[in-house]
């Protein structure tokens, strides 16, 4: 069974704020010539790093609910300019809506197994994916989604 990541999605009102910002991030790689992934740059190394990569994501919290994931590619340690270590994870082009799942704020990233992880909503189709946002967020308090 894959581990994931859960993370804050600083910066974001919404899942299209996050598509953008990983199109443009693809724009970019593809213009230089890379492969059209985004990364987000952390502190702390996953050391579970294996199960992640087996079929893992981060999941993005926005605006108090987890909205959306990402695949999880790659792990890159390195060591910035001012010698301290960091770690990008690497991420898959595609941005996947899922249910909503209220989180508190917090500060980092946390660990995610994959029974506790929201469903894609391709997957919930038939469960009412297609209601408008706020409904959905008002079901998912309610622990009725």
């Amino acid at each position: 069974m894959a581990l994931n990541l859960v993370k804050l999605c600083v910066g974001a009102d919404s899942i299209e704020d996050l598509r953008e910002w990983v199109a443009r991030k693809a724009l970019a790689a593809i213009a230089a010539g890379q492969q059209p992934h985004s990364f987000h740059t952390t502190r702390m190394v996953p050391k579970r790093t294996e199960e992640l990569l087996a079929d893992g994501s981060l999941y993005w919290v926005i605006k108090g609910y987890v909205q959306a994931r990402q695949p999880l590619i790659g792990v890159e340690t390195f060591t910035d300019g001012g010698g301290i270590g960091r770690c990008n994870l690497i991420l898959g082009p595609e941005v996947v809506e899922t249910e909503l799942q209220p989180r508190r704020a917090f500060q980092g990233w946390r660990y995610l197994d994959a029974k506790e992880a929201p469903r894609d909503l391709t997957a919930l189709a038939a469960d009412g994916s297609e209601m408008p946002l706020e409904l959905r967020r008002e079901l998912a308090e309610l622990g009725l989604l």
